[in-house]
């Protein structure tokens, strides 16, 4: 038996774990030889943040929690290392599988390869060029000792070669976070405030706001709440965000009446929101990866993106972090001008399969 962990941390995590396992257990009713153990790091701990995912993704329990909870970036990546070395010492593994770009994914690799412990990157290769981000400096240390890629896109796979990576070390199969979409489209619900707001079928727009040139700035947040206000003419805005951010933003003289704030959705709530919405204004990438597949409009306030497929293929459009190029965008979007989009390759639901399909060859076939 091949004994892989699979490592979650944070919110982003788990809807590109959840399929991983489902291919896992599928492959072991076949009578494959992987086996896996879930461990959590603890670094979303809340119950918003985590706990409801897994009962709605259908995620099992962690086998080991590393409980690591709050700190800064550099406390909370100490205490993971730590942890998972002492879980590595008890019983080595033998492959740690990351996702995405979260501090978890960082130093789970960085634990596992100096025990000898080869490590599997699930979304390697993605780059925005922004090194202010402290999810691109996770990436690129993954990357750089990373033995094996499970990549999204050609794109992905340009910038690992373009740094040394060889192709027998890349493979790509898709977006396991689409996987997750795909399954749970029917189970889709809508959130108490559907009814509470009064809120119709493309008739609202969703907000989501949490990076720091964005919101640690009164004044730019402030210039961006107007903006917004300003290009949806009225319609229902639904901005779900943590307690805390909703206290700040509602400490703002310029609260308008259709700027809804809520409270942290899960993931069905929120995605039959984001299906429904005649556009969605974001600074988050995995959400410019669902309008997508969804085909919503999606306006990106960020200068910069590690998804440029979402652009040059679907829904989604860079708008920047200057709120007076919002109001146009927008205009253009009301005007029924936006862009219709299209999918990208293998965003098909079947990424977890290949990458189980490949873990196979990898570990049990030498």
């Amino acid at each position: 038996m091949k004994q892989i962990d699979l490592i979650a941390g944070a919110r982003p995590n788990f809807m590109k774990i959840a399929p991983i396992i489902d291919a896992l257990n599928a492959a072991k009713t076949r009578g494959s030889m992987l086996r896996f153990r879930l461990i959590h790091t603890g670094q979303h701990y809340d119950r918003a943040m985590s706990g409801s995912f897994f009962e709605e993704l259908g995620i099992p329990d962690p086998d080991i929690n590393l409980e690591v909870g709050s700190g800064s970036q550099a406390e909370q990546t100490a205490a993971i290392m730590v942890n998972y070395e002492k879980v590595l010492l008890k019983q080595k593994s033998d492959l740690c599988l990351v996702v995405g770009d979260v501090t978890s994914t960082m130093a789970c690799s960085i634990a596992a390869r100096k025990l000898g412990i080869p490590v599997a990157h699930v979304e390697g290769g993605i780059r925005s060029g922004d090194w202010t981000m402290p999810e691109e400096i996770n990436r690129v240390v993954t990357d750089a000792i990373t033995n094996w890629f499970f990549t999204t896109s050609e794109t992905a796979n340009d910038n690992l070669r373009r740094s040394g990576v060889t192709d027998d070390r890349i493979f790509f199969v898709g977006n396991t976070m689409i996987d997750t979409l795909l399954k749970q489209l029917p189970h889709l619900r809508p959130p108490a405030c559907w009814e509470s707001l009064s809120l119709e079928p493309g008739k609202y727009f969703v907000v989501t706001l949490h990076r720091p040139a964005n919101v640690d700035g009164e004044h730019q947040l402030l210039q961006l709440l107007r903006a917004i206000a300003e290009g949806t003419r009225g319609l229902p805005v639904v901005f779900p965000v943590h307690p805390r951010t909703a206290k700040n933003l509602r400490d703002l003289d310029n609260r308008t009446p259709q700027l809804n704030y809520v409270d942290p959705l899960g993931y069905l709530e929120f995605n039959y929101l984001v299906k429904h919405a005649r556009g969605v204004i974001t600074d988050s990438g995995g959400i410019t990866e669902e309008t997508t597949v969804l085909g919503v409009p999606c306006l990106t306030l960020r200068d910069n993106t590690e998804r440029p497929e979402t652009i040059t293929i679907g829904t989604n459009e860079l708008i920047g972090t200057d709120p007076c190029k919002l109001p146009p965008a927008l205009a253009r979007l009301m005007a029924g001008q936006w862009k219709k989009g299209a999918i990208p390759p293998k965003w098909d639901g079947k990424a977890a399969e290949r990458i189980v399909g490949h873990l196979e060859r990898l570990l049990t076939q030498k």
